[in-house]
């Protein structure tokens, strides 16, 4: 919303400084993004008379001009405008300033062999408006030596500020001048709008026509002038407009965007000649098009609200006027429209359509239902003001609706929700400048509060309580601390919003990059990772590639790898953290952390190096981040178990399950199937990884307890190799916890150091070794316990697996 001071002047009786204006918009609610004082900038230029302008004596659509500043000198330019001429006065600006409309700094120069210490400016030069035919030609009686931003009536700084938009009332100056009366910072100046005597009905009717449909145009009002004269508009409302970034049009066109700006009343105005029949407000029928003042062609559809008549559709209603009933210049009678439109259905028409206007801007917030009327009456006096003419009654169609609001309001509500404790007068006072009606209640401290129509946005106590503490001033809010509870504290974040940070941490850790996807997959990446269920397909999506919501994280990330290796970066490693979907119920939104290793991006590094080139990914890899994972997550290493049913589109043989038991599926890890990476077009080496964050069981509640110091032994470990003869299809994990279980107290550790397969020892045998670590704690081991303790080690392991221990 921009303005400028004069113009918040003609509602405010103030002498407060543009600074203290500024601070005080800010204060209350209503932020000022910006002020433009074009005096700043435009101070350097000055009114000159052009003395002489010769022809260039070495280009021809050059001109030497001498240009008195009124400062008793004469300085030289060089001007390439067709319109310099002697006598002329025009814009000066001097060597060593800045041309605000190209941003050029002006120095002396040399231009084609003749000295230039200045340029005359043209308007676009100047920022004023796109017109560079020529330099600006000001009138005989322009003060010689007169800084140009005075007598152009450019001294007038312009505010920008930024409405919420619960604040339609503040989207016209005597909302804003309004808000800063009650706030203090002067007295507002009321103008009411005297109703227009007309000299007849008016000749075109209006018919709202909905059917059974939900009425989209509560009340239209309308009214012909006839005799009007069009053309320009005065210079005052030209300048209004310009200094607020609005282009003038003629003057029928202006009033309407200055009573737009000035009152929150957006208006619009039909040429009467170009009207066929009477006007109909409709929706608006599949397959009809109109042709916009912006120039524009929209297909409409029955969900959007239109003007038309016997002809066609008209006006796209609230949001912008067609061009084939527009007004011009030749226009004589004109028919003024002032209606209420249906706030949503506004917002929805033009988010469709992509249409931007300030009617949209406004009635898709709600404006004023009660100054429907008189912002007719309003536009009608400043046509026949301006334009002449003679009216004809006022046409209203459906009923204007008067918001009648009551609020029952205890003023010592304000004092418990803030810490602010005004009287019920000071209250009363503060609410009564905003345009609020009170009358005493019943009950004492308390007050009857009527809202006025131009704010929808107050409903309740709590709005009253906002209004009247931001006009005292929320810098006014004493500072209290918060309320602690007596006791330990508690735990704000849940579980799984504990194990999110800890697994983005962890990864992040492992020199994974964080990579956020799209949760919309196509469907040939949903049936490739084991979806495709109908209920998760969307009904309308953003994108055919994007048309199901994703199985898992690995897709996404799986493509994110394969974009940057076609860019270059062939080693990566990437994780996310995020919702995956197996159906439509809430139990079936999990959330995954997941993570994806391509090239040489192993776990030890990768790339290349002049000691030798770095492995490709591998199944170990993923299976190293994913047990790091879980252990960062809370879950002991040696409480899961590692099984070859991997999901199919991992590689058999080349990946697994992780589970706690038979039922608990954690997640999976290993290198993608062929067949995968080539449906998805996407080249390897790829390793990955996906665990189910909920699947991980809670932890225990324990009792609180000391936890006893760390004991570590001193005395020297024992170290015994093992080598086991086995069938092939036993897993190494069930040796090591065989050994492990045969002296939980005295074996401390057990790991593979070696596989061996050949022929020589059978086609379906293979032979493991482990070393098993013993660690006493009380005394060193004698030989016999050593060997004792190795008796059951292989007894343990032989009764488990039907191996045999190798000799």
């Amino acid at each position: 919303m921009k303005f400028t001071l004069s113009w918040l002047k003609e509602h405010l009786d103030t002498i407060a400084t543009v600074d203290g204006i500024a601070d005080k918009l800010t204060m209350i609610g209503l932020e000022v993004e910006g002020v433009e004082d074009l005096t700043k900038d435009f101070a350097p230029f000055r009114i000159a008379r052009v003395v002489s302008a010769e022809p260039h004596p070495n280009a021809d659509r050059l001109r030497v001009c001498v240009v008195d500043p009124g400062d008793g000198s004469e300085v030289q330019v060089v001007c390439g405008a067709p319109n310099a001429r002697a006598g002329m006065k025009g814009v000066f600006a001097p060597a060593g300033t800045r041309v605000p409309g190209t941003g050029v700094d002006l120095k002396k120069g040399v231009i084609r062999g003749v000295e230039s210490n200045g340029m005359l400016l043209s308007e676009r030069e100047l920022g004023l408006s796109d017109d560079h035919t020529g330099i600006v030609d000001l009138p005989e009686d322009a003060p010689v030596g007169t800084p140009y931003a005075d007598y152009a009536g450019l001294d007038d700084p312009v505010f920008d500020v930024a409405i919420t938009p619960n604040r339609p009332d503040a989207l016209g100056v005597t909302g804003i001048a309004r808000d800063l009366a009650a706030a203090g910072e002067g007295r507002a100046i009321l103008r009411p709008v005297e109703p227009v005597k007309g000299d007849g009905p008016c000749p075109v009717s209006v018919a709202l026509d909905f059917g059974d449909a939900p009425s989209l145009c509560p009340a239209f009002g309308l009214r012909l002038v006839r005799g009007v004269k069009n053309g320009p508009s005065p210079e005052w409302l030209q300048q209004r407009l310009r200094s607020i970034g609005l282009r003038p049009i003629n003057v029928l066109v202006d009033i309407t965007n200055f009573i737009t700006h000035d009152r929150c009343r957006p208006l619009h105005v039909f040429d009467a000649a170009k009207v066929f029949g009477s006007l109909v407000v409709r929706r608006a029928r599949d397959g009809e098009e109109i042709l916009a003042l912006d120039g524009k062609t929209y297909a409409l559809d029955p969900e959007m609200c239109v003007i038309a008549d016997d002809r066609g559709v008209e006006s796209l209603a609230g949001i912008m006027g067609g061009e084939d009933s527009g007004c011009t210049e030749d226009t004589v009678d004109v028919l003024i429209e002032s209606a209420l439109w249906e706030p949503l259905n506004i917002a929805q028409t033009g988010r469709r359509l992509g249409v931007q206007s300030d009617a949209r801007h406004r009635f898709e917030r709600g404006v004023d239902p009660a100054f429907m009327i008189p912002g007719l009456e309003m536009a009608t006096r400043m046509v026949m003001e301006l334009c002449g003419g003679s009216p004809s009654d006022l046409f209203i169609a459906g009923e204007v609706p008067e918001p009648a609001t009551v609020i029952d309001f205890p003023v010592a509500e304000i004092k418990r929700l803030t810490g602010i404790d005004p009287s019920v007068s000071d209250a009363t006072r503060i609410l009564e400048d905003l345009g609020f009606g009170c009358r005493p209640h019943r009950t004492e401290g308390s007050i009857v509060v009527s809202v006025p129509s131009w704010r929808p946005d107050v409903a309740i106590k709590a709005d009253l309580v906002e209004e009247v503490v931001r006009i005292i001033g929320v810098d006014r809010v004493p500072v209290t601390p918060l309320r602690r509870d007596p006791g330990s504290l508690k735990p704000v974040l849940t579980t799984l919003q504990t194990r999110t940070r800890a697994a983005k941490r962890a990864l992040a850790a492992r020199g994974m990059v964080e990579a956020v996807t799209w949760s919309f997959i196509s469907s040939r990446q949903t049936e490739a990772f084991g979806g495709g269920q109908p209920e998760l397909i969307l009904a309308n999506p953003i994108a055919a590639d994007m048309s199901d919501m994703r199985p898992s994280l690995l897709p996404g990330l799986i493509a994110a790898t394969q974009r940057n290796a076609d860019r270059g970066f062939d080693d990566l490693a990437l994780f996310e953290v995020g919702q995956v979907y197996g159906g439509d119920r809430p139990d079936d939104q999990r959330t995954a952390a997941t993570g994806v290793r391509r090239g040489t991006a192993g776990v030890d590094g990768g790339g290349r190096h002049w000691s030798g080139s770095a492995a490709a990914v591998s199944a170990f890899d993923a299976k190293a981040d994913a047990i790091a994972l879980i252990e960062a997550l809370g879950l002991s290493a040696d409480k899961v178990q590692i099984t070859t049913d991997a999901p199919a589109w991992f590689h058999p043989g080349r990946s697994g399950t992780i589970r706690q038991g038979p039922k608990t599926v954690i997640g999976w890890f290993g290198e993608f199937h062929p067949a995968v990476l080539e449906e998805l077009d996407v080249s390897g080496p790829l390793a990955g990884f996906e665990i189910i964050l909920e699947a991980i069981p809670e932890p225990k509640a324990r009792a609180t307890r000391t936890r006893p110091p760390l004991a570590l032994s001193d005395l020297q470990p024992v170290r015994r190799d093992f080598a086991f003869l086995l069938d092939r299809s036993v897993a190494a994990a069930a040796v090591m916890r065989a050994a492990k279980g045969a002296d939980r107290k005295l074996i401390s550790d057990v790991s593979v150091f070696d596989v061996f397969e050949s022929e020589a020892i059978g086609a379906d045998r293979k032979s493991l070794a482990i070393e098993v670590v013993l660690q006493p704690t009380e005394k060193t081991l004698t030989d016999e316990e050593i060997d004792a303790t190795s008796a059951k080690i292989v007894a343990a392991v032989e009764k488990v697996t039907g191996g045999t221990l190798r000799t």
